[in-house]
């Protein structure tokens, strides 16, 4: 705990790095869990199988899990500063899947299927509501196991 000048106590998280980016596996993982249910119902978790040219819906949920994995560690590591207060976790992580909706959907996934770039559509509009999803539940779940991780 700190004491502000006005006499006022606050909780200063101390997460380890490694209990940060734990959490933001963690995170990855859950929103990715989501994110891949929604891509699965819409019949889209084959094209993610298709990054390493596979067809099979199996292969396409380890992709996505990897990448989701990776990203969610990724995100613990750039705003990790925003993950001590739920509510900016939360919006860093839709402005995450926001940015990661640009990258991935509609710049390297097209680019390496040979399909067009930046292709605005329905479906990209589909894709950019489960990136913001992924991005806040990533944010949500870092938070609460950072806040636990700190508490001990």
């Amino acid at each position: 705990m700190t004491t502000t000048a006005q006499g006022s106590t606050t909780t200063t998280l101390a997460a380890t790095p490694v209990s940060r980016l734990t959490a933001g596996v963690a995170g990855g993982l859950a929103g990715g869990m989501v994110f891949g249910m929604l891509m699965a119902m819409m019949g889209m978790i084959t094209a993610v199988a298709q990054l390493v040219g596979s067809t099979s819906t199996a292969v396409g949920w380890v992709v996505h899990l990897a990448i989701s994995a990776f990203l969610g560690g990724l995100f613990a590591v750039v705003a990790g500063r925003w993950l001590s207060r739920a509510g900016r976790a939360v919006v860093a992580g839709a402005v995450y899947g926001m940015v990661w909706w640009v990258l991935g959907a509609l710049l390297l996934m097209p680019a390496k299927l040979g399909m067009p770039v930046f292709h605005l559509d329905a479906m990209a509009g589909r894709s950019l509501m489960g990136h913001l999803i992924f991005g806040m539940i990533l944010g949500g779940v870092a938070t609460v196991l950072v806040r636990r991780s700190a508490s001990r």
